[in-house]
């Protein structure tokens, strides 16, 4: 039944794209459905966010459908394999899939609103095509397909530690210890494969060279009288080994004979990168990593409060920005040393501020039916940490409420980094999830009670002062004029509180 489900989804999304022959590639993520189209104007936009499965749609380098997380692994195969079918076979009748995706009705407040949001994307996407951005881009395509392993793992780093305090079962302990540690060991050879596959190389030479850093031989090494470490440099010296690979297999291509080249790329590839990697970048990338941990921990330590309202407050305009995906690897960095990273559940507070100036607008405008529909639909999400519908569809294009959900945000974050600074440090096994689906990968040094009581404290002021700040500072008088109207009512002729001009009274 749930394939069935998964495939109805999948066959009501493909027309709507334009059909097979618009698509070029097909790709996902944590919670989106990414498609490459020929054709952007064959898309219909209104009719996709209207599908009950569709959380949302977000346009960047590809066409993100927003789907959740755990539904679009399902769809995605399913969405792979029709298209694959419609290929190989007839042109479909038209008309099936027309009626299967037949959207539900809207109304146009909701409809403008989402346009408004889809156009303020498009004119950010325009700004973040600038190099910068773009590498940052290629950089969280790597990480991105590790996230599930992280997430796994995680989880299952966490039942451990629950079992190992509890005294229960000690004889499984060790069997989930190797579980949950056997991918963290061996990260660094992934990163260094998708950090080759992103930049056009061979991806197992990159991950070849980046198994040079995980292997325990180096620690015979003298690399100019300093002493190499077993997964000394981490995830950074992987990826900056695998992309050396990248440049030294191109040039091998360039210069390297035809006849010889099964040969000689591979071997001058790995040999030349392996070297620098020993006796450099291992050095470097360790030095990096470290530094990256201590000033984290300084930051949270000494900056505390201050420090969580800076970056819960502006974590949403990062992401508007599209410099959020920098943080990946330091993310993964901080799991790899620590085994937590303490900034994840910090910037998780935007989320919560964005829900509590939701759930606001859901009581400010009662009489706009469409954008309350709107909001109910997206909130469930919104609570998991999937924030593209609200921030899209409700608080960017109204634009006060986005400014009022980073207040939330940053009240959290300075919630959470208070609580640092006393002492209480703590973080997420794994990067990707938010809101309360954080709650299994949250390990700290304090015990699993105060862990949680402090994230859930954090999240109810996000939620707490979003609402406040949103509901009282997030409309003016014209913006409910304009907005609390009903389908069938006239914003000219209906005050803000729904009553008609002679009945209102004078402020």
């Amino acid at each position: 039944m749930s394939t069935d489900k998964n495939r109805a989804t999948a066959a009501a999304i493909l027309p709507l794209v334009g059909g097979p022959d618009n698509i070029t590639s097909i790709a996902h993520c944590m919670t989106r459905l990414r498609i490459a189209l020929r054709d952007r104007s064959l898309v219909q936009d209104e009719a996709l966010r209207a599908l009950p499965a569709v959380l949302g749609v977000v346009e960047d380098d590809t066409y993100q459908i927003v789907l959740g997380p755990g539904a679009v692994a399902r769809v995605t195969p399913e969405f792979e394999a029709l298209v694959e079918e419609a290929r190989s076979a007839a042109p479909p009748d038209p008309a099936a899939p027309a009626a299967l995706a037949a959207p539900a009705a809207r109304t146009l407040t909701a409809d403008d609103l989402a346009a408004q949001g889809a156009a303020l994307k498009e004119a950010q996407k325009a700004r973040n095509a600038t190099p910068f951005k773009l590498f940052l881009r290629r950089i969280a395509n790597i990480f991105v397909p590790l996230i599930p392993a992280l997430i796994g793992c995680g989880i299952i780093a966490g039942l451990n530690g629950l079992l190992t305090n509890l005294g229960w079962v000690p004889a499984v302990v060790p069997a989930l210890a190797a579980i949950a540690s056997g991918f963290m060991s061996l990260i660094a050879v992934f990163v260094g494969y998708n950090t080759a596959k992103e930049f056009g190389g061979t991806p197992i030479l990159g991950g070849a060279v980046a198994a040079i850093i995980v292997f325990p031989g180096v620690a015979k090494i003298d690399a100019f009288g300093l002493e190499l470490k077993p997964g000394q440099g981490g995830v950074l010296g992987a990826l900056a080994a695998a992309l050396l690979a990248v440049y030294v297999e191109k040039w091998c291509r360039r210069w390297v004979p035809e006849a010889l080249d099964v040969l000689i790329t591979p071997t001058l590839t790995v040999l030349i990168s392996g070297l620098v990697t020993l006796f450099g970048l291992m050095y470097l990338a360790g030095e990096a990593s470290a530094a990256i941990g201590t000033f984290a921990d300084w930051l949270l330590a000494s900056g505390g409060a201050f420090a969580g309202l800076v970056l819960g407050g502006l974590f949403l305009p990062l992401v508007m920005l599209g410099l959020h995906q920098a943080l990946i690897p330091i993310h993964t960095t901080l799991i790899e040393q620590d085994g937590y990273t303490v900034l994840l559940p910090i910037l998780a507070m935007a989320g919560a501020g964005q829900v509590g100036a939701a759930i606001a607008v859901y009581y400010r405008l009662p009489h706009n039916g469409s954008l309350r529909a709107t909001i109910k639909s997206a909130l469930p999400a919104g609570f998991l940490g999937i924030g593209e519908p609200l921030i899209y569809g409700v608080s960017l294009p109204l634009g006060r409420p986005f400014v009022t959900a980073c207040i939330g945000g940053a009240a959290g974050g300075a919630f959470v980094g208070l609580f640092h600074q006393l002492g209480v440090a703590f973080g997420s096994t794994a990067i990707g999830p938010s809101g309360w689906a954080l709650f299994p990968l949250l390990d700290g040094k304090s015990g699993a009670g105060i862990t949680l009581a402090i994230y859930a404290g954090g999240l109810l002021t996000g939620y707490l002062v979003g609402f406040t700040a949103t509901y009282f500072f997030g409309f003016t008088r014209q913006m409910l004029t304009d907005l609390d109207t009903g389908p069938d009512q006239d914003p000219d002729t209906t005050t803000a509180t729904g009553t008609p001009p002679k009945e209102r009274v004078p402020a």
